[in-house]
């Protein structure tokens, strides 16, 4: 199948079959895909929580309203967005960027500067607005690359973002729940994934200019 097909085959999932698991190599690929996403000035500003405990798991479902995903997929995505964005934020990523590349730190002063500068015009509301946004451009890279693998997901957003962050210790991490996505296989009887995708129309949608 063409990716256009895969997109076509793929819907949110609302129920996983919970025998069915993710193999290490699925899993993997799908983390890599994430970790390989597009993120404004390479910064990655958040972390992806990659929940299996099935304690855990039942903690969040209660914070999500009950939702059966939580505990029915394979696993559980939760991307979690840094709340300081700073100076040294910065100065940590452009180290890593001397590293890997091979280049003297020296080198580097103006794409610091560069970032620096937009991190420092950002307000600290602002910061986590963009963080969160940074978060959702990640998501899309997982879900298309499920779609490709011919692995079930499904975004969510409805969960208690406080509670999450309570029952995963993300405060004391400098973290805050952003958006998540539970992955796996559906369940045969999942009367959604029968359902004939609704999407506007390309005359609808698009504006050409």
């Amino acid at each position: 199948m063409s990716l256009i097909d895969k997109l076509e085959w793929r819907y949110a999932t609302k129920k996983f079959d919970p025998k069915k698991k993710l193999s290490a190599e699925q899993l993997d690929n799908l983390l890599t895909a994430i970790q390989l996403a597009p993120s404004a000035h390479g910064l990655q500003s958040y972390k992806v929580l990659v929940i299996e405990d099935p304690e855990i798991r039942e903690q969040l479902r209660e914070a999500a309203y009950g939702q059966p995903q939580l505990t029915q997929a394979s696993h559980v995505l939760i991307f979690a967005s840094y709340t300081t964005i700073d100076g040294e934020f910065v100065n940590d990523f452009i180290g890593n960027v001397a590293k890997i590349r091979e280049v003297g730190i020296e080198h580097l002063e103006a794409y610091r500067q560069s970032i620096t500068g937009f991190v420092d015009r950002l307000a600290e509301d602002q910061k986590i607005t963009w963080s969160h946004k940074q978060a959702y451009i990640a998501l899309g890279v997982l879900l298309t690359a499920a779609a490709e693998m011919g692995v079930d997901a499904c975004p969510m957003e409805g969960f208690a973002a406080g509670k999450f962050d309570e029952i995963l210790g993300l405060k004391e991490k400098g973290l805050t729940a952003t958006v998540m996505a539970t992955v796996g296989f559906r369940a045969a009887d999942d009367e959604f994934s029968k359902l004939i995708k609704v999407r506007r129309v390309k005359e609808e949608l698009f504006i050409h200019v």
